[in-house]
């Protein structure tokens, strides 16, 4: 039990349970790090359209506070406490194909086949797109890409 006073407040309890969260799914192979394979994953390859691997090399390096190669949680947690460094919105220019500022229905579903839910239906991608705040036309905006990763 914390002291009187010290207890975290619910929004910043929530907060952390959210990038825990967020850190699972960017987590491909839950070794407890994310590496550069992980991002690969999720993020496909350039033949795809989708990251290349000066951009995956750039998302790692801008976490990696100790230089190991690797982003652990409490760089990660750093990362988006700061977000000044644009790591996540960099993986979110990545997942808006059209550039458009919105991941839309098949920007999220080539997100998902990336990171290996083949399986998510068109239903599936309709309820993560309104969890985000969005709907079927506009798709979601940056924080609510963060929202539906927090799931």
């Amino acid at each position: 039990m914390c002291p009187t006073g010290t207890a975290l407040r619910p929004e910043i309890a929530e907060c952390r349970f959210e990038l825990r969260s967020a850190f699972d799914v960017l987590d491909v192979d839950h070794d407890g790090k994310i590496s550069r394979d992980d991002l690969r994953s999720i993020y496909g390859s350039t033949e795809g359209g989708g990251a290349s691997e000066e951009v995956i090399e750039e998302m790692i390096t801008a976490a990696d506070a100790n230089e190991n190669g690797y982003v652990e949680y409490e760089e990660f947690e750093g990362v988006w406490e700061l977000r000044s460094n644009g790591v996540m919105e960099e993986a979110f220019r990545v997942m808006d194909r059209d550039g458009d500022g919105r991941v839309g229905h098949e920007d999220l579903r080539s997100y998902l086949k990336w990171a290996g839910f083949d399986d998510a239906s068109d239903e599936d991608i309709k309820a993560m797109i309104k969890l985000g705040g969005g709907d079927e036309t506009h798709g979601v905006t940056f924080d609510g890409l963060l929202k539906i990763l927090s799931v």
